[in-house]
């Protein structure tokens, strides 16, 4: 198999093509670690590229696997990921100067669970400074540019994780979500992403932003690859409180299920106001795919979300000055302008405010709950109403138009994560400027499954995720 078709594969193609010994798992990091050089001058996704510790990672996996040793359901695929999980020993950037100096004293759960499933990381990927910006601009290592186009952005804040994913120069990457930091790239990109449920997967040994709202999920480039890698993350954990014990699903085996049967819902409210006309009849036409699976679409009401989305920003905003206080007090210059004055906003939230915000999030869940998963298993969305911006008329630093800018950014991500639900951005075509649009699919909370099914039976209707940029 040449270098070409290697790169083509899906992760968990690659995963089925080691095992099988149709590629090794060397041959397939060389050709990798080929490509994420070849693209870094035009993407700027990766911070760092350890390229000798890979490729002697992935020459041990080759000896175990011709032992009869199967390390897992990952073995040899190669992983590179957002640089805000640590590993032991190394430090973590953050994506700026604030973690840059510090090495960690053990490795996140996230990245042992993906060791122990066979995976192998070359190297960390750029990211939105302290994973608090939706754009994918990085004012301390350059900003991160989108494969399809890199004048445009890629979506934070797991900017490098999507574009690398879309540029074939990683099989998957862990972002993480906080107020759409997983979606709002892939859609932009062009990659597929879940993020789970609240508490699906532990934060240990991740860079705290809300801990409140975090999420740990994998951006990749099918569904397929996301509930490969979900079912290696899941599940409780000692290290992290709010893991929930809860037993872990198929997700591979549930995946596969037929999405007649499934309802789908549409929103009557609040996603498609002000939506751009090419993106609508996009999400019409994914829609229509979904009828002719089998899926039944129905229209349904939503509550106010507007009031959630205010809520989600005082809780997001508090958590993240109380996480970064003792630095902005004593390093304030470290931090660019943005996020400092992003951070600085969290100060000003009287404590009612936020525990107020807090206590919404339980009613509104239960509200939501009753007016749309009593009717629908899935509601389908746009990830954003309007087309992808320039990285040059989104470059606001921290002036006076980065709140409009940002909340309209995050608009159409942030209720999930106020809710604590499930949610998957799948490609669901381009515009005719050449540029991938994401639609999301939210569902109950801890039933990733019905999610994957959809969008797994979408994905094998459908071209959109197999066309790759032409860098």
């Amino acid at each position: 198999m040449n270098d070409s078709a290697i790169l083509e594969l899906s992760c968990a193609g690659l995963a089925r093509a080691i095992r099988d010994k149709q590629v090794s798992a060397a041959k397939a990091m060389e050709a990798t670690l080929a490509r994420a050089q070849a693209v870094q001058p035009k993407l700027n996704a990766f911070l760092r590229i350890d390229t000798d510790l890979a490729l002697d990672a992935a020459r041990l996996a080759d000896r175990d696997l011709a032992r009869g040793h199967l390390r897992g359901p990952l073995h040899g695929v190669p992983m590179a990921h957002k640089d805000m999980y640590y590993r032991e020993g190394v430090a973590s950037s953050y994506g700026g100067r604030i973690g840059a100096s510090r090495p960690a004293p053990s490795t996140a759960t996230a990245l042992a669970r993906l060791d122990a499933a066979g995976a192998i990381q070359f190297g960390v990927l750029n990211m939105a400074e302290c994973a608090f910006g939706p754009t994918g601009h990085n004012y301390h290592y350059g900003h991160c540019r989108n494969a399809w186009n890199p004048e445009y952005i890629t979506g934070g804040s797991s900017s490098g994780s999507a574009t690398a994913v879309a540029a074939r120069a990683t099989y998957a990457a862990l972002g993480s979500d906080t107020g759409g930091s997983i979606r709002l790239p892939a859609s932009f990109c062009g990659a597929s992403g879940i993020k789970p449920t609240y508490g699906r997967v532990s934060r240990a040994g991740a860079m705290p932003l809300s801990f409140s709202m975090d999420t740990v999920g994998p951006l990749a480039r099918t569904v397929e690859d996301c509930a490969l890698i979900l079912s290696a993350l899941a599940g409780a954990d000692a290290r992290d409180p709010l893991a929930e014990a809860r037993e872990v699903p198929d997700y591979l085996a549930q995946m596969r299920r037929s999405a007649a049967g499934l309802t789908i819902g549409k929103p009557r409210q609040y996603f498609y106001d002000g939506c751009d006309a090419e993106i609508a009849a996009l999400m019409e036409a994914s829609l229509e795919t979904f009828r002719s699976l089998g899926a039944t679409v129905v229209e349904v009401d939503l509550p106010d979300v507007d009031a959630w989305n205010a809520a989600a920003t005082m809780i997001i905003s508090s958590e993240a000055a109380s996480v970064h206080g003792n630095w902005l007090r004593t390093r304030p210059h470290e931090y660019s302008a943005q996020v400092r004055a992003r951070l600085e906003q969290g100060f000003a939230i009287p404590a009612a405010a936020y525990i107020d915000s807090l206590r919404l999030r339980g009613v509104a869940l239960r509200e939501f709950s009753e007016r749309v998963f009593s009717k629908v298993d899935v509601l389908h969305a746009p990830v954003v109403a309007f087309q992808t911006p320039g990285i040059a008329e989104t470059d606001v630093g921290g002036g006076p138009t980065m709140a409009a800018l940002l909340a309209r950014l995050t608009r159409l991500t942030r209720p999930g994560n106020f809710l604590g639900v499930p949610a998957l951005s799948l490609q669901a075509g381009f515009t005719k400027a050449g540029m991938p649009v994401g639609m999301q699919l939210l569902g109950r909370p801890f039933d990733e499954a019905a999610l994957f099914a959809l969008g797994h039976a979408y994905q094998g209707a459908t071209d959109f995720h197999r066309k790759a940029p032409a860098l």
